[in-house]
C-alpha cells in the first residue's frame, strides 16, 4: 500500500509541472503573443527573489516587470527590444543567463579556467604518485621505531 501512495505522490508531484505566477489580469488575449511575453519572462531575472524568473515570482516587483513586458509586446517592440529597453532601465543584472561581453566575460571564462586547472591538477598529482613521489624515506632509525609500533599491542 506505501509503494502505491509513494507512487500516486510522485505522479502528482510529476504532473503539476512548474508553477507560474502569472495572474489571469495579466496574460494577453492573443496567444502567440502571450506565449513570447512567456518565453521572455523565463528570461528575465526576479530583483526580489534573485534567482526566480519574474515568470515564477510572486513579488509585486515581478508582477510590475511582467505587465512591463506586455504593455512593450502590445506596443509592437521585438523580443529583442524589450530585452534591451529592460537592460537600459535595470543593468545587465535582469538577464538570468547574462549576455556575453566585455563587463560579463569572467562569468563565462571562469568556468572554463577552473575546469582545464583542475585537469592539469589532477594529472600532475597522478604523475607525481605514479613516479614513487610519496615523500622523503625514512631513516634507519625511523624505521626501527616504525617497526617496534607496529609490533605492539594495542592498549585496551
Amino acid at each position: 500500500m506505501r509503494r502505491v501512495v509513494a507512487a500516486l505522490a510522485l505522479f502528482v508531484g510529476l504532473a503539476a509541472g512548474p508553477a507560474y505566477a502569472v495572474l489571469p489580469d495579466e496574460m494577453l488575449d492573443d496567444p502567440v503573443l502571450e506565449e513570447r511575453a512567456r518565453n521572455l519572462s523565463a528570461e528575465l531575472r526576479c530583483m526580489v527573489c534573485q534567482n526566480n524568473s519574474i515568470d515564477e515570482s510572486t513579488a509585486e516587483i515581478a508582477r510590475d516587470l511582467r505587465v512591463l513586458l506586455r504593455e512593450r509586446i502590445v506596443a509592437g517592440d521585438t523580443d529583442q527590444q524589450v530585452l534591451d529597453f529592460l537592460v537600459a532601465r535595470y543593468g545587465e543584472y535582469i538577464l538570468l543567463k547574462p549576455r556575453f561581453s566585455a563587463t560579463t566575460l569572467i562569468l563565462w571564462i571562469t568556468p572554463a579556467v577552473a575546469l582545464v586547472g583542475g585537469t592539469i591538477l589532477a594529472v600532475a598529482t597522478v604523475r607525481r604518485r605514479a613516479a614513487g613521489g610519496s615523500g622523503p624515506e625514512l631513516t634507519a632509525d625511523e624505521e626501527r621505531r616504525l617497526k617496534r609500533l607496529m609490533d605492539e599491542p594495542p592498549s585496551a
